[in-house]
């Protein structure tokens, strides 16, 4: 009994460090040069009452749906109160409250936030949800919510 259970341990291990070194070695893409993402609304240090629009801007590439593969083209991602610092670059982007994904192609989100200041910012990643290689993402901006 004690062998089978320090075999699985062991199996169980190696499957693990197998999956995250797969993990580890994604590709990142290269966005298309001279891209700029960037916030439309709302503004930095805007104060909003209700729901918040977030519409996003994207110059130099285009948009499409998650999932689909087409030359220089992205999705969106929001990220709130969260630092680029804190994203493992490397790995698809979670689905969490702070990393907001529009994999539907969308360029914009109504986020229900309740009253505080937040971070924003936008993020693109390829179809798979992994952000380019250099990072294509806006200006943080902060916002007041009533």
């Amino acid at each position: 009994m004690r062998r089978t259970i320090i075999a699985s341990a062991s199996v169980v291990a190696l499957l693990v460090g197998t999956v995250s070194f797969g993990l580890a070695q994604i590709e990142r893409f290269a966005p298309a040069e001279d891209v700029t993402l960037y916030l439309i609304s709302p503004h930095h240090g805007e104060v909003i009452e209700g729901p918040v629009l977030v519409r996003f801007g994207l110059r130099g590439m285009g948009v499409a749906p998650a999932g689909v593969q087409h030359p220089d083209t992205g999705h969106h991602h929001l990220l709130i109160n969260l630092s680029l610092d804190d994203v493992d670059l490397g790995l698809p982007l979670p689905f969490t409250d702070q990393t907001r994904h529009l994999g539907g192609g969308q360029t914009e989100l109504m986020l229900e936030l309740a009253p505080g200041t937040y971070t924003l910012q936008a993020m693109l990643a390829d179809y798979r949800h992994i952000p380019f290689d250099p990072v294509v993402a806006s200006e943080v901006i902060t916002i007041h919510v009533r």
